[in-house]
């Protein structure tokens, strides 16, 4: 898969990034978001969500591992945040395997806390901040954490 490359100036370009990505990958449901502490992956997912139209608030599963959200159609969009796991089993406890092949999107933070997991298909977005203008560079496709 080719890497692109997408610069964000601002908060006000993440639903144009989010439109875009959605776009570029129309048949693909799993994407999986890597980047530092702050780098910004909830706050994009909540501009995935925008434009999938959920109708829930969008917040970090921290603690739960996994959020559940509705669109305006009652389609269920899954939000995983892996930073508190300690192994990638207990992804097994939860059963995520009916989350990642249940066809809804699904969106993961921190997936290299659980690689072997994550499905082949998935889409890889690796957020960088350049610490000279607080600018975010996304990277998308060819990356496995």
């Amino acid at each position: 898969m080719a890497i692109t490359e997408i610069r964000c100036t601002g908060i006000s370009d993440l639903d144009r990034i989010a439109g875009e990505l959605i776009s570029l990958f129309p048949t693909k449901r799993i994407f999986a978001l890597s980047g530092s502490m702050g780098a910004g992956k909830t706050t994009f997912i909540q501009a995935l969500c925008r434009q999938l139209q959920v109708v829930d608030v969008v917040n970090s599963p921290t603690f739960s591992i996994v959020n559940e959200y509705l669109t305006v159609e009652g389609k269920s969009v899954f939000h995983f945040d892996l930073y508190r796991i300690k192994k990638a089993e207990e992804l097994l406890d939860i059963g995520y395997e009916d989350y990642f092949f249940s066809g809804s999107y699904c969106f993961i933070e921190w997936p290299e806390l659980a690689a072997d997991l994550i499905p082949d298909e998935c889409i890889y977005i690796s957020i960088n901040v350049d610490e000279s203008d607080q600018s975010r560079l996304f990277t998308i496709g060819g990356f496995r954490g």
